[in-house]
């Protein structure tokens, strides 16, 4: 009797069977390894947990095939079972599903192997019954002399919860490239060890070089003709930009935790050169004379456009202290800087941020004074005249005034309730004209004096944008008739006259009228006066 207990389930004939037929089954065994040898495609039923692969003895079937594809959609992680659990062998297995799930490679109760969506995987069956297991076929894989990858991808790592790394195995130093999973850090470092001797250290937004360690530390750029570095001089606290490759020699460029030196103490111009397409700017020290230059071209002192010397201009590191400009005059000095714990700008008398303060700007106000007991102002100097705002401090007004002080030819003054005084007359433009037609409309906001020829008989007389109710809005209109004379008015309802009654227009050609009305709440209702008639 035939049996199929061999690694691909070829069927192999008893002594004396098939007497006559054996190529027959042989030919059918040579098919069948050349399966064994092929691609085979396994779809997997519709959103299934789990699915078998059975290689059937003695006959086609793509489970038998080395590279094997698995298709279908999941919903879920599938637990795929090779059989039977007594087969040796090798796959590569593409986890071609859609559904975004993984699928795990089975044989017995032993280990498994899973194949993330999209992933292939070579493993191999080890055929030990009941609890066989699945093995990774490339674990601690060693590659001799040289490997290529083809593709734009390299992964390294299967995304669970440990360190991957690539070591760069050296005869007397090792290096490793790596993925530190505890820290989400990519890491390379000396030695075999994620995480230990890191040289650089990259996170999602942050490059570290170095590792803490009391070490100098150096970005090193080895030119043909001259090195030059940027590093980190430890034993000082300082990052230092030179030339060379020694941190700490040479120095063009050190930075402290509040400064940034530019030179190395050396009896020489230092410069920091703007490069134009048209023109040179620098900002340098002149050594020889002791002063910060600001000029035009590329030679430290040569068209200096503003120079600095110990005395003139403070600037601060952003701790939390005032800095400040201090103009310092001979008899009296003068500050802009910030007040650091009030968060304000303040210009002021003296060197001290806050006191004496002139005008202080914090981010939504400006502020004239200081709150002492003296009149505080701004004047706009004319050529011809001079204006004032001010605030009389003794009389507690704002007022507005002709000149420089406070006080002296005042024109308007607000005290401390909201009364406004003019000290002089209030001259408003001539009065607001009024186009006849059958509908007239009158903005109040317009104007206090209001005039109008009839030309026609006014039917709808719509009066808008009155001062909200609490506040007052008046006005005078004069009425003027014609050539015609005889012209109406139909007054807005809203109009309250004495005894319900609207006046009569004069009805003479030419004649005038004049009235006042006034409304204190909005509008609802307006007073109506008549200050005069027939006036032509």
């Amino acid at each position: 009797m035939a049996t199929y207990v061999n690694n691909l389930r070829l069927k192999e004939i008893s002594t004396g069977d098939e007497s006559g037929t054996w190529g027959t089954s042989t030919n059918t065994n040579l098919e069948l390894i050349g399966q064994a040898l092929g691609y085979g495609t396994e779809a997997i039923t519709t959103n299934a947990d789990t699915h078998a692969t059975t290689i059937a003895d003695g006959s086609a079937d793509e489970g038998r095939a080395l590279m094997l594809k698995y298709t279908g959609t999941l919903d879920s992680t599938c637990t795929i079972t090779l059989g039977p659990n007594t087969v040796k062998k090798v796959w590569i297995i593409e986890n071609a599903t859609s559904g975004s799930q993984s699928i795990v490679i089975s044989q017995g109760s032993g280990a498994n192997v899973t194949i993330a969506s999209g992933r292939t995987a070579v493993v191999y069956s080890d055929g030990a019954g009941s609890g066989a297991a699945i093995v990774d076929a490339l674990t601690d894989l060693t590659v001799t002399d040289s490997l290529t990858v083809g593709g734009t991808t390299l992964t390294i790592g299967d995304a669970a919860a440990e360190d991957t790394k690539l070591v760069f195995d050296g005869n007397a130093k090792d290096f490793y490239v790596g993925l530190d999973d505890s820290a989400d850090k990519l890491v390379i470092g000396e030695g075999s060890t994620v995480g230990t001797n890191s040289i650089l250290t990259i996170t999602d937004d942050t490059v570290t070089l170095g590792d803490g360690a009391a070490v100098d530390t150096a970005l090193i750029y080895d030119g043909n003709a001259k090195d030059f570095y940027i590093g980190l001089d430890d034993s000082a606290d300082k990052l230092v930009i030179g030339e060379g490759s020694t941190v700490g020699t040479n120095n063009i460029l050190t930075i402290t935790d509040d400064t940034v030196t530019v030179g190395d103490g050396a009896a020489a111009d230092t410069a920091i050169v703007y490069d134009g397409n048209a023109k040179d700017f620098y900002i340098g020290l002149d050594d020889s004379a002791d002063t910060l230059v600001i000029g035009d071209g590329s030679t430290v002192g040569t068209n200096s456009i503003l120079t600095l010397t110990d005395d003139s201009v403070t600037v601060g590191d952003g701790a939390a202290v005032d800095t400040k400009i201090v103009y310092d005059g001979n008899a009296k000095d003068f500050y802009i800087g910030l007040d650091d714990s009030a968060d304000t700008l303040v210009i002021g008398d003296g060197s001290t941020v806050g006191t004496n303060s002139i005008l202080t700007l914090t981010d939504d106000s400006v502020t004239i004074g200081d709150g002492a007991a003296v009149d505080t102002k701004i004047v706009f100097d004319g050529n011809a005249q001079d204006f004032y705002v001010g605030l009389d401090d003794s009389a507690d007004d704002l007022v507005i005034g002709l000149g420089s002080t406070v006080g002296t030819t005042p024109a308007i003054h607000i005290d401390e309730n909201q009364v406004v005084k003019f000290e002089a007359a209030i001259t408003e433009q001539s009065p607001t004209a009024l186009t006849s037609g059958t509908t007239v409309a009158l903005d109040v906001s317009d104007g206090s004096v209001f005039s109008i020829t009839l030309a026609h008989n006014i039917g709808t007389f719509n009066w808008t944008s009155p001062a909200a109710s609490g506040y007052v809005s008046s006005f005078i209109l004069k009425v003027t008739q014609d050539g015609t004379g005889s012209r109406t008015i139909t007054w807005p309802s809203s109009v309250d006259w004495a005894s319900a009654t609207a006046p009569t227009l004069s009805t003479g050609a030419a004649d005038v009228d004049v009235f006042v009305f006034f409304t204190i709440d909005g509008g609802t209702i307006y007073y109506g006066f008549t200050a005069g008639q027939d006036m032509s």
